[in-house]
């Protein structure tokens, strides 16, 4: 696999994709967990004491802070993703090696971000009274497969972004969207039976739910929507890496 033959290159980028993030911030690596602690603070003060979003079973912001890591991991991993190979033109043109090791260089340092931020999760939890279980342990096979979804989607939009340089500036706007569809602020309950088929076929919609289910009630996920989200992952990310590897061979004559 190209995870291993390339090790030593993979660390490089990701190390220094984090290091260069934060390089010359006053706080430093301190930004990860405060920017989704405090969009977690203002959601939670808008819909649970303004709008008075209740009946979840969990602390409010327990419970939007369980989608929201996931959904910040999911938006910020395409955001930056989709322009690593034009910020890295320079060396694309330099030497040959697998550029897909740019774009999952960008999900790695994301994931470091993801875990760190995690840690607020826990003191959330603890904070609340909240027991944890074993059922919290498939909060990783839950992840892997929300990581090749991301993988999959970013191989394609950082291949196309290549051949039309909006297409960055057109995602973002697509993000927007979905994160409407998603229930990051809310539960797919409060939907109408009869809409509720969007959140089955949406993916992101699947692993917060699953997300939630095993890490604040404390039980499996919906197997059957997980394998949906599975099978989804499994199929965009072999078709975007054939559309990458086809497109490889001309990436250094484009940027």
């Amino acid at each position: 696999m190209v995870i291993f033959k390339h090790w030593e290159l993979l660390k490089h980028l990701t190390l220094r994709e984090i290091k260069a993030r934060y390089k010359q911030s006053f706080l430093g690596f301190f930004w990860i967990v405060l920017n989704p602690f405090f969009q977690m603070i203002i959601m939670s003060f808008i819909f649970s004491k303004v709008m008075r979003v209740q009946n979840l079973g969990v602390p409010y912001p327990v419970y939007v802070y369980a989608g929201l890591l996931p959904w910040l991991f999911f938006t910020n991993s395409l955001t930056n993703a989709t322009g690593s190979l034009v910020l890295n033109s320079q060396l694309i043109k330099k030497i040959y090696f697998p550029r897909e090791i740019l774009v999952l260089s960008t999900l790695f340092s994301k994931t470091f971000d993801f875990f760190l931020a995690s840690i607020i999760f826990l003191l959330l939890m603890v904070w609340f009274h909240m027991p944890f279980s074993f059922y919290m342990l498939l909060f990783i096979p839950i992840f892997i497969i929300q990581f090749l979804f991301a993988f999959g989607l970013s191989l394609l939009l950082s291949a196309l972004n290549l051949l039309y340089r909006d297409i960055q500036y057109l995602f973002e706007l697509i993000l927007t969207l979905w994160f409407y569809l998603t229930p990051v602020l809310y539960a797919t309950e409060f939907f109408p039976p009869k809409y509720r088929w969007i959140f089955r076929v949406n993916p992101m919609s699947v692993f917060i739910n699953a997300y939630r289910q095993v890490l604040l009630t404390r039980s499996f996920p919906n197997w059957g929507s997980l394998l949906i989200g599975a099978s989804i992952s499994l199929i965009i990310y072999f078709l975007s890496r054939r559309f990458f590897k086809k497109m490889e061979g001309i990436f250094a004559d484009i940027v």
